[in-house]
């Protein structure tokens, strides 16, 4: 029963209504003032105001001011959340903490495409038509308003360590918000320097938990990991609809899906076999089936609004941020072994040369003969090229698999099945190298965790045929789709890949200048160009270094309704059709095929602005890829915590005036070695050679050295490591201005953190 409030103060429905209708935000003091209240009446006055919220009536946004719960403050903080065909804007509260719905606000923009997805505006909301509208007044940078980071301290004063490896400060907090030192908290940062300070909004658990390390990433980039209740609804009723009538039957065909053995979504299956077409002699017929995302996400529904929000699937070593509903990318959308699937089929013609002739597009039924792993598959391939081979005869592929014992599908779909797949994928293959796209064999890791979350081993993910034979055939899938809609002169989301800047050209030439490899401006470049130039390298120690400096020099692919071409696989068109369960851009090339072609349901809607959705979901998945990266850093650096103090084997990245950064070799991982920790020597930096030189001993650090350095520190919260030199002897800033002194051997070792108790590339592979 709520307590009476004493004489003189306003009763609880009088706040409510003033809070309501208040043109300014309502705090303590605007309350009292507005109500006349004596000193003692406003110390009555915040006992009432705490009952209320303890009694759920209302609710205080920061600064204090108070809001009726469920609703929104005057001004409060929001977060841009979608930017709609029609260029609206809507953005939901950054902080909401009942179990009401957060509302979907419409912002009012001064400037028509000024605010984009994951933006955050300090906002004056007001209620109007049953609905919210936001009237922004000024724009929030996240990284200088929000930080992540790891509570220290004994409870009376405590700071807050940031989990971003280049805040190197920690800040003082105001308000630890209950949470406890060692606990991983996201928390608002106010101030200026130097008197910043943080009070924590959120408590987030165990930093060293296994799952931990995704969640970091999830909370400091603002991923949505949380679909909308709407959402929700609307895939588990959609995922009851049936497939349809119209659909071409391709169950009787031997189509099989090759990922991952951890895939977790099925977007594509592939069949080949002889062309029986007389016009097509020696050639091939095959297929390449899609899952029919469209059929079920339709333009302007609550699913559509989520998946551009999100823009794409995020994939960790631990779980995955689906751009859809788990009930459609994991279940109903997901092509699976016996399972009846709507699929768009992408039907194609290759010649014996591996060229594309002909390709057309239906709606169709698939049923799989099996979901096979790459290295299943290229087990069976390997031992029926063995049990072909004349004896003395060189093997089948470099490094042939082993079978899996435990293998489920039916060892007849190797003659059915694989081995029609891969002779057509040898005339794909050699089409390829006639095109001669960038060849760019960089390894990527892969985190094996156990089934506790545990890091079982990080290692370079094995490259095998099969993994080449999806890509051409997801490649060819691709092309097909976009000279189709090209043919029907039919908005195309492309994917787009422009080639190298000058000044990168200029970059990497005086780079390889430093190896003593000539590289010449004045040609035409192409990706052949840079081939060529690997070929030279040979198996040279710096080849690694040589590649990664090409990657760089590469520019940043993109999304765009205008064609520029893909440079990196030597493609004049080029658009992502593969993967709509995982990335918006293919869900709208099937939406646009399904339109020009008449194929039924889920075309486009008329309004798309595929400009503005590419700037978008291209941006978003910059975000993808940051946070796949910096998660794998993490891992890594909690795998190597076991290391600390030993001598571990490392080859220089980078060079700069304040020290170098190595990587650990076979693993990754990357860290710094402070100049000042070489010892007292002072070492001159010379960026034309990007090394360090001691100026006595004329020792180098070079880009590309390999050499053996002690781990000194493995940060698992950050993903930072720090290198020593191998000697036993730690180093500590001095008074030199490059150098510094050394510590004895007995000397106390840096802090490590421990326990309590996927690299950027150009995307053409299309395909993860």
């Amino acid at each position: 029963m709520p307590k009476k409030p004493p004489p003189g103060l306003p009763t609880r429905q009088q706040i409510l209504d003033f809070i309501a209708t208040s043109d300014v935000p309502a705090g303590k003091r605007e309350i009292a003032r507005a109500f006349a209240l004596s000193a003692q009446e406003k110390i009555a006055l915040k006992a009432l105001l705490k009952d209320m919220a303890d009694e759920g009536l209302i609710d205080s946004a920061p600064g204090r001011a108070f809001h009726a719960m469920g609703g929104l403050p005057k001004v409060t903080v929001l977060r841009i959340v979608d930017v709609d065909d029609g260029g609206n804007v809507w953005a939901a509260p950054e902080r909401w903490d009942t179990d009401v719905p957060a509302p979907r606000i419409r912002v009012r923009e001064r400037k028509r495409g000024a605010l984009g997805v994951g933006e955050r505006v300090l906002a004056r909301t007001e209620e109007t038509g049953g609905g919210w509208t936001a009237h922004p007044m000024k724009v929030l940078k996240p990284s200088a308003e929000q930080m992540i980071g790891v509570l220290r301290g004994d409870g009376e004063r405590m700071w807050l360590q940031a989990v971003d490896k280049k805040e190197r400060r920690e800040v003082a907090v105001s308000d630890a918000g209950g949470a406890d030192a060692g606990e991983l908290v996201l928390a608002e940062k106010a101030g200026r320097p130097p008197r910043i300070t943080a009070r924590v909004v959120q408590r987030l658990g165990d930093p060293f938990a296994p799952r931990s390390f995704s969640l970091i990433a999830i909370h400091r980039l603002g991923i949505p990991d949380v679909f909308a209740a709407e959402a929700l609804e609307e895939a588990a009723r959609v995922a009851r609809q049936p497939l349809g009538a119209g659909r071409e039957d391709l169950t009787h065909l031997p189509i099989v899906a090759i990922d991952p053995a951890d895939a977790r979504d099925h977007d594509d299956a592939v069949w080949a076999a002889p062309d029986d077409d007389p016009a097509n002699e020696g050639g091939w017929k095959a297929i390449v089936a899609i899952a029919d995302v469209s059929f079920y996400v339709r333009p302007g529904s609550a699913l559509d609004r989520e998946a551009r929000r999100r823009g794409n699937s995020v994939y960790f070593p631990d779980r995955v941020v689906p751009m859809l509903p788990e009930i459609l990318s994991a279940d109903v959308c997901s092509l699976k072994e016996g399972e009846d699937r709507a699929a768009l089929a992408c039907h194609l013609q290759v010649s014996k040369a591996g060229a594309l002739t002909a390709w057309r597009f239906t709606r169709a039924t698939v049923r799989l003969a099996a979901n096979i792993a790459y290295e299943d598959a290229q087990a069976a391939i390997d031992r029926h090229a063995s049990s072909r081979r004349t004896p003395g005869s060189p093997p089948a592929t470099d490094t042939p698999t082993a079978p899996d014992p435990g293998v489920r599908w039916d060892d007849g779909l190797v003659d059915t099945a694989l081995i029609p797949l891969w002779d057509c994928w040898r005339a794909l293959a050699k089409a390829r190298d006639a095109r001669a796209p960038l060849e760019l064999d960089l390894p990527e890791r892969r985190v094996v965790l156990d089934e506790q979350g545990r890091i079982m081993s990080v290692a370079a993910r094995e490259r095998l045929d099969a993994h080449r034979l999806i890509e051409d055939y997801m490649i060819a899938a691709n092309v097909a789709a976009a000279k189709a809609l090209e043919a029907k002169k039919a908005p195309v989301m492309y994917r787009v890949h422009e080639p190298p800047a000058r000044e990168k050209l200029v970059a990497l030439k005086d780079y390889l200048e430093t190896f003593g490899v000539p590289f010449a401006l004045g040609q035409v470049i192409r990706p052949k160009t840079f081939n060529h130039l690997i070929e030279r390298v040979g198996d040279a120690d710096f080849r690694p270094e040589i590649m990664e400096q090409i990657l760089r020099s590469q520019t940043q692919a993109y999304y765009a309704p205008a064609n520029h071409g893909h440079f990196g696989l030597a493609l004049g068109s080029y658009a992502h059709f593969t993967s709509p369960i995982r990335r918006y851009a293919d869900l709208m090339v099937h939406r646009a095929l399904v339109s020009a072609y008449a194929l039924g349901p889920g075309g486009l809607g008329g309004d798309e602005d595929f400009e503005r959705v590419g700037e978008t979901i291209s941006a978003l998945e910059r975000r993808a890829m940051e946070a796949e990266r910096e998660t794998i850093d993490r891992y890594v650096a909690a795998f190597l915590a076991e290391r600390v103090g030993q001598i571990v084997p490392v080859r220089i990245t980078g060079v700069t005036n304040f020290g170098f950064f190595a990587t650990v070799e076979g693993m990754g991982g990357d860290g710094l070695m402070p100049v000042r920790d070489l010892g007292g020597e002072y070492f001159r930096f010379d960026e034309g050679a990007r090394r360090l030189v001691g100026e006595t001993s004329g020792e180098e650090y070079a880009q590309g050295q390999r050499l053996d350095l002690r781990l000194a520190e493995a940060n698992p919260v950050s993903g930072a490591l720090r290198f020593e030199l191998p000697e036993g002897r730690y180093g500590t800033p001095a008074g030199g201005a490059r150098g510094g002194t050394r510590r004895s051997e007995g000397a106390k070792p840096p802090r490590v953190l421990k326990r309590r108790g996927r690299p950027g590339n150009i995307h053409h592979q299309g395909r993860k």
